[in-house]
C-alpha cells in the first residue's frame, strides 16, 4: 500500500488516459473491457481520494498563510 501512495496524481491520470485509449480501440473482448473499466474506476477513486486530501489540507491553511494542523 505504501507503494501506491508514491504514485502521483499526474501518473494516475496518465494511466486512466491509457485505459481509455485501450477501451476506445474497439479491439477488446467483453472481458477485457470490463477489466479495464474496473481498473479505470479504481484509478478514478484513488485520484478522487488524493484530491480530497489536498482540499482538506488547503482548508486548514489560515488567511495569513500558516497551516493549522
Amino acid at each position: 500500500m505504501a507503494e501506491e501512495k508514491k504514485v502521483s496524481l499526474e501518473n494516475r491520470m496518465q494511466q486512466m488516459e491509457e485505459i481509455l485509449r485501450k477501451m476506445e480501440s474497439m479491439e477488446l473482448t467483453l472481458d477485457e473491457s470490463f477489466r479495464l473499466y474496473r481498473e479505470g474506476m479504481e484509478q478514478l477513486k484513488k485520484c478522487s481520494e488524493m484530491i480530497d486530501t489536498v482540499e482538506k489540507e488547503l482548508q486548514i491553511i489560515e488567511e495569513d498563510g500558516t497551516a493549522d494542523e
